[in-house]
């Protein structure tokens, strides 16, 4: 909520403001060869913003706190001011003053100040061991902040605010090029598939980094959507001004409000999971997941072709909070799992195919960032591409099996595994026994 405004001051000069102007501490000073000699103040230009002003004109004394991220300072105040590039804060005797390098740039001369919504305990630990733990358990609660206000499972009806100016114009687009990097990326990749069946447009997933690298052609017709948890990624946010060069219409789709991704992109969704602590992502995936969801149940919304898979869609959607807690009940027996297969092991293989090789390569990239510990995803379909070579009796390999329609093309890559490996978890969605013959070594995680 926006409650008042920083005036931004710029130097009386029509160039750029020297660095060392820009500071009142080290301003150059009239006796240069006094060095004790008080910094010049007729060197910068002076104002007090009315946001530090009381009714009657006078100054209110202030305390200000600098971070690189809010919640750093959400148990101090709940008032924060989001500096441009460019801007230079300077704070004396208690006055703030905002300074640019240059006032010929198209920015606004005001900045927000705005009040956080954010309350303290949800960036305390509570009864959790650490702050990942924590995050994995707020899930359940995670994803319905995300559909909430947004999913009528009652009407059928998905309602993205940010989104609605422009929904019909991305409906024309000529593609959409979903632009990301880490976990974010792998969201992108789980929802390629949906968004494919349900919009009928070309879909281009692409990681930010090789998407700069190759200055991929971009065209006016083209939609680019950015993901990211923080907003500020740093080569989603150059990918975002290539594009934004092309004249291509942008969407962001972000955790962080007031993100430098969610202020340049033209429309978008916050993905509301709630500030996340821990460096590796995991609330932030799944809500990035069903925010993109709804995205594409948006944009399908006139087609009547897709009405019956639009609708077992948002009733999926509507039963995954429960879902979730479900899954969280097999904690214990995951960690027993973990101790008799998994331990002093170098290496380990995650196998998926179709929607689950995402869920492949998010797992990989976990377990790598947080057991320091070589896992490699790999697509169902390869593995008989060489990396069956790699498979022997010392080899843990994880399965990733869902009951959809290329379950039995799954189960080829199962019975290729079981020929070499001795251990061969298998996470399933169900407990109906297949046809095959399973190892008695094998061990399953079933929901």
């Amino acid at each position: 909520m926006k409650v008042d405004f920083v005036d931004v001051e710029y130097s009386e000069e029509s160039g750029p403001l020297p660095p060392e102007r820009a500071s009142q501490n080290v301003a150059i000073k009239k006796a240069s060869a006094n060095l004790l000699a008080p910094p010049d103040k007729s060197l910068l230009h002076r104002s007090q913003s009315r946001a530090f002003l009381s009714d009657d004109g006078t100054p209110i004394p202030t305390e200000f706190f600098l971070s690189s991220d809010p919640s750093a300072i959400i148990e101090h105040t709940k008032k924060v001011l989001y500096l441009e590039d460019d801007d230079i804060a300077h704070i004396h005797e208690g006055s703030l003053n905002i300074h640019r390098l240059n006032k010929d740039d198209g920015t606004s001369n005001v900045r927000a100040i705005q009040t956080l919504e954010m309350e303290l305990q949800e960036i305390m630990k509570g009864k959790f061991d650490h702050f990942m733990q924590k995050e994995i358990f707020e899930q359940p609660e995670s994803v319905i902040n995300t559909m909430r206000g947004r999913l009528d499972v009652a009407n059928q009806k998905v309602t993205l605010g940010g989104l609605k100016q422009y929904i019909s114009t991305i409906r024309r687009c000529r593609r959409l090029i979903f632009i990301a990097c880490g976990t974010s990326y792998h969201s992108c990749m789980a929802v390629r598939g949906a968004f494919e069946e349900l919009t009928e447009i070309p879909i281009s997933v692409e990681l930010a980094s090789d998407f700069l690298d190759r200055q991929a052609p971009v065209f006016r017709d083209d939609t680019c959507v950015f993901v990211s948890q923080s907003g500020e990624t740093a080569d989603s946010l150059m990918s975002l001004r290539y594009c934004l060069e092309r004249g291509a219409l942008t969407v962001g789709i972000v955790n962080v409000v007031g993100s430098s991704i969610s202020l340049l992109t033209h429309c978008g969704v916050h993905i509301n999971a709630g500030p996340e602590i821990g460096v590796a992502s995991t609330k932030a995936y799944t809500s990035q997941f069903v925010a993109m969801m709804m995205f594409a149940l948006s944009l399908s919304e006139d087609r009547a072709s897709k009405q019956e898979r639009r609708k077992d869609i948002m009733n999926g959607l509507a039963h995954i909070s429960d879902q979730f807690k479900q899954i969280l009940k097999l904690n214990d027996s995951i960690k027993a799992m973990c101790a008799k297969f998994f331990k002093n092991q170098k290496s380990l293989l995650l196998l998926g195919r179709g929607s689950q090789y995402s869920t492949a390569l998010e797992g990989a990239l976990k377990i790598k960032e947080i057991s320091y510990l070589h896992c490699e995803a790999v697509m169902s379909g390869e593995l008989k591409h060489g990396v069956l070579a790699l498979v022997d009796e010392n080899l843990p390999i994880i399965m990733i099996l869902t009951r959809d329609d290329i379950f039995a093309k799954s189960l080829n890559a199962y019975q290729q595994g079981i020929l070499t490996s001795l251990c061969l978890p298998s996470l399933r969605t169900d407990s109906k026994p297949s046809h095959c013959s399973w190892r008695s070594s094998d061990c399953y995680l079933q929901h």
